[in-house]
């Protein structure tokens, strides 16, 4: 044996097992890093410019490749250390528990790896955006439901990985005895609202962006979370919903086959009133305002009452909000219109004088 090999081997020897340990996991841990961010930089530069969905990738996994590559220099560093049975038993598991960490972290990446691809396919910010919001309601309540039973599988197979609390992982997946009830019954509200999730984004009876009327208050949906949506007030308060009541209550959603709408102007008129002046009048507010989509405005009698006769007008705008300030352009106009041009038309009481020694008289007179 040589005397560099001699020296060599003596350096080795009086070097602690666990600085051995150290520098072999700093080592890995820096070549890992530096290979991953190399990579990182030479695949967004090649695809990430030309698809911004590939450079989500790339960012959305770099966190999970370097736990990874922590996760391997431990599992080389560990065995050099002079551990005992225990200790090294212990270390065995919480490796275990960690790897099945990983398996269930790449599953979540996975996943929401294709919800992202299949959502880049549609756009919100297009006037005729009802596709998109169909696919993005199922995408968001899906994507909440599918991280918290991913979730929950591998907390639960991790608890497995240790003796002590194995119990608690397998209670994850099937509750036993008194304990169990009472935690189903505590969780049966969470349980209810997921499931109402669920038939939310498989039935739709609304969608991201509906206007919808909920307990009297009307506004657009702003979120679908897994247990609750957040309705955006027209005065920019935010009403809670949860999901299980809204397959429990009655509600209105203005845009459940399309974000157009037909809006109702009502107006209570004398009999005097020329009709088809009204509605000469109303189409040409409808065709003189950038509101209007072009499709409806007409006038119809809807009611003859003792003093007045009511007056539905229709008039159609693209979505909830343009109808809404449609409806009130409308109105106002048609105000003005009728006060300036037939006054005699607002409505009024009529009076009847009875002259002296008529019938009328006569007959109140012998009352």
């Amino acid at each position: 044996m040589s005397f560099v090999t001699r020296l060599t081997n003596l350096e080795i020897a009086v070097v602690p097992p666990w600085i051995q340990a150290l520098g072999l996991f700093i080592l890995i841990v820096a070549a890992g890093f530096l290979v991953q961010r190399s990579l990182l930089r030479l695949l967004t530069s090649l695809v990430g410019r030309a698809s911004p969905f590939g450079r989500k990738v790339f960012e959305r996994s770099a966190p999970l490749l370097r736990y990874g590559i922590v996760l391997v220099a431990l599992a080389v560093a560990l065995p050099l250390l002079p551990l005992s049975h225990r200790v090294s038993d212990m270390a065995d598991r919480i490796l275990l528990a960690a790897f099945i960490v990983l398996m269930g972290w790449l599953a979540l990446v996975a996943a929401n790896i294709l919800i992202d691809g299949y959502e880049s396919g549609f756009r919100m910010d297009v006037a005729d955006n009802l596709e998109a919001r169909k696919v993005f309601t199922q995408m968001r309540i899906f994507r909440r439901a599918i991280n918290i039973l991913v979730g929950t599988i591998t907390l639960g197979f991790a608890l497995m990985s240790f003796e002590g609390v194995r119990q608690f992982g397998v209670s994850l997946f099937a509750s036993a005895g008194v304990a169990g009830i009472v935690a189903g019954l505590a969780a049966r509200p969470m349980l209810e609202n997921l499931i109402a999730g669920v038939q939310l984004a498989l039935t739709q009876p609304l969608r991201l962006e509906d206007a919808v009327v909920i307990d009297k208050e009307w506004g657009w949906v702003e979120e679908i979370n897994s247990t609750y949506i957040v309705v955006r007030l027209w005065d920019q308060r935010r009403q809670i919903v949860p999901l299980s009541y809204l397959f429990q209550t009655p509600f209105t959603n203005w845009t459940r086959s399309s974000s157009s709408l037909t809006g109702t102007v009502m107006l209570y008129l004398d009999y005097t009133m020329p009709m088809e002046a009204l509605r000469a009048k109303v189409t040409e507010l409808a065709k003189a305002s950038p509101l209007w989509d072009g499709r409806v405005a007409s006038v119809q009698v809807t009611e003859s009452k003792e003093q007045v006769m009511e007056v539905r007008v229709l008039v159609s705008a693209s979505n909830a909000s343009r109808c809404w300030d449609l409806r009130c352009e409308v109105r106002e106009k048609l105000i003005n219109f009728i006060r300036e041009e037939h006054p005699l038309s607002l409505p009024h009481v009529r009076r009847h004088d009875v002259k002296a020694g008529s019938p009328e008289q006569a007959a109140e007179n012998a009352g």
